[in-house]
């Protein structure tokens, strides 16, 4: 009887999911395994809810956003008989390994599953906001700052016809890594970001600054999760509470975009427009880089099922794939250092 190894994506839909699963059913049946796709994230195993998923039924979605197997923010540790029903669902499909996609809620359950159940669990880095840890690049990160950066170019040229602010809200969550790097990209004159806040007051001295030399608009990037810091030590955060479909009780962002450029408007006198980009940045066909990254590592997590190299991790560190402990990888959140802000900031106004 053929070994059989499962598949779920977890989290927030990203570009090159579809790329990894292909990936991966590659690499096992090429050894001779069977490979069974789990609706829905861990919902799926919680609930029964499978697919096949053999080279037929993967052919031809390398380039397809989001993924052929559905997704879901389900915690089955938050469940009652949530944990007993996904060892029985892993018992009845007779699963040998199972492979998780996602980021550090996905990943931390599996991590919790091998730890203290042995389930026989392989993780790949899945996450727009790149802030996984014991990883440099998460695939579907590249996409979104492709995105955000063809944003930020174009309301450059109708910032400066109207002589205009222009504030661009980005995702990132905790971190600023897609604001830093499509910030840098797209040449914005201040970006504001979690890890190191600037006031507000300081923004909108670097706007004036740039008014004063002459230039009459201004496009400032803040990620989802700045919480707007005044010189007074005052720091407020614009999000809403956590969703109840949402049980890794993560808070819903959104809204600081419009905070902030209302404070530049009032502070300034400069006409400030806001524009949110919100689920598009991870919305649609992955770019080439996300593609090949997320083929290597399902090629990566396939390796380590046939090895029997459970509870680890497909990484990239430099250009190489190497693979981590679940455990490193998600003990902490990877936040953009000062270096890179620096980079950054040395551009501002």
């Amino acid at each position: 009887m053929a070994s059989r190894a499962g598949v779920l994506t977890g989290g927030g839909d990203c570009p090159g999911l579809n790329a990894v699963i292909r990936a991966v059913v590659r690499g096992v049946s090429d050894a001779g395994w069977e490979t069974v796709g789990i609706r829905a994230g861990w919902r799926g195993l919680v609930e029964g809810l499978f697919q096949p998923l053999s080279l037929r039924e993967v052919s031809g979605i390398l380039p397809r956003g989001g993924t052929i197997v559905g997704t879901s923010r389900t915690n089955p540790f938050k469940l009652d008989g949530g944990i007993e029903q996904v060892l029985e669902h892993i018992r009845e499909q007779r699963l040998d390994a199972l492979v998780a996609i996602g980021g550090e809620d996905t990943l931390g359950v599996a991590a919790r599953l091998h730890a203290e159940h042995g389930v026989p669990v392989v993780g790949v880095p899945k996450t727009i906001d790149n802030d996984l840890n014991a990883t440099d690049y998460t695939f579907g990160f590249d996409t979104a700052v492709s995105i955000a950066t063809e944003a930020i170019d174009r309301l450059h040229t109708t910032a400066e016809s109207h002589n205009r602010v222009m504030v661009v809200e980005v995702m990132g969550r905790h971190t600023g890594w897609i604001a830093v790097h499509s910030g840098i990209a797209g040449g914005a004159d201040v970006i504001l970001i979690p890890e190191h806040p600037i006031t507000v007051e300081e923004c909108c001295e670097l706007i004036q600054h740039r008014h004063r030399n002459g230039k009459d608009f201004s496009i400032v990037v803040v990620s989802e999760g700045y919480e707007l810091t005044y010189a007074s030590g005052e720091r407020r955060l614009i999000a809403a509470e956590a969703p109840a479909s949402d049980q890794f009780g993560h808070v819903r962002f959104g809204g600081v975009g419009d905070a902030l450029a209302h404070e530049i408007e009032e502070r300034t006198g400069y006409e400030t427009r806001v524009t949110v980009l919100g689920h598009v940045q991870r919305g649609g066909t992955p770019t080439p880089r996300d593609r090949v990254l997320a083929t290597r590592y399902g090629l990566k997590a396939a390796e380590l099922v046939l090895s029997g190299s459970f509870g680890r991790m497909a990484a990239l560190q430099g250009d190489s794939i190497v693979d981590v402990s679940l455990a490193d990888a998600t003990e902490e959140l990877k936040g953009v250092p000062l270096d890179w802000f620096d980079v950054a900031r040395a551009f501002f106004g």
